[in-house]
């Protein structure tokens, strides 16, 4: 572990069996992120949570200049991004940012995500594919049309306009990191976990972002997974829609 992380931002990259992808994901936001200073923005460094890999995903990921926490079997999203939210609540980090292991996500987004946050306008920042309309990057039918349904229903429940809520690009600030390590929903978590925010009272825009297709593996939702997703997110999110609000608690 690193010194004199109060200052500093940490980017939590969550990865299943990524070996073909996450060197190159890992180099690009060491890369991208290097002159951050210069910037204004805080100092960058990487954490790899390695989800149970069968493959040397964790290895790869080291090797490429990575920190990593080999988690002892397989969690899923939810549990791997939260537990990158505890080591950066545990060491004191100011700032976290998240980009997935698959290299969909641009690294250079973080930096017009970080923005805001340094600058007190925001707890937490999402990068959005399609907050400006159309979206070179194609989204499957079916797909598509549950995003749309998740973005009219947590567009509602939080009285703001969602573009993308499956989205798993994003920055926050201490208040948000120490929230999301508390609670920090499990399985698919970036809808749940938008109106669990709103609730709490931390303030979540979103700022265009560019998302590519995989660099390798294989995507863990199918068709029959995607529509078994659907009923389960949305089952989630009318329950969290009614249950107590959580309270939002800062560790000085």
């Amino acid at each position: 572990m690193e010194s004199g992380s109060k200052d500093r931002l940490l980017v939590i990259v969550p990865a299943y069996n990524e070996e073909a992808s996450i060197a190159h994901v890992v180099q690009g936001v060491l890369t991208t992120h290097a002159d951050n200073r210069a910037r204004r923005l805080p100092a960058a460094s990487v954490l790899v949570i390695d989800d149970g890999s069968t493959d040397r995903t964790a290895d790869v990921a080291q090797a490429a200049g990575a920190m990593v926490l080999r988690l002892p079997y397989n969690l899923g999203i939810g549990g791997a991004v939260q537990a990158g939210f505890k080591f950066a609540a545990r060491y004191g980090y100011a700032f976290a940012g998240r980009v997935d292991g698959d290299g969909q996500h641009n690294p250079t987004d973080l930096h017009a995500l970080l923005a805001p946050i340094v600058g007190g306008q925001a707890d937490v920042v999402i990068g959005s594919r399609f907050q400006n309309g159309p979206t070179s990057y194609r989204v499957p039918t079916s797909r598509r049309l549950g995003i749309r349904l998740f973005a009219a229903l947590v567009s509602r429940l939080t009285h703001c306009r969602v573009t993308d809520p499956t989205s798993g690009l994003q920055a926050a600030n201490r208040r948000a990191i120490e929230f999301l390590a508390r609670c920090y929903p499990q399985d698919y978590p970036e809808i749940e976990a938008r109106i669990l925010l709103h609730r709490a009272g931390l303030t979540t825009i979103e700022l265009p972002a560019v998302m590519a297709p995989r660099r390798g593996g294989v995507s863990s939702i199918n068709h029959w997974r995607g529509a078994y997703y659907m009923v389960k997110v949305l089952l989630a999110v009318l329950i969290t829609a009614v249950k107590t609000a959580p309270n939002v608690s800062l560790r000085e």
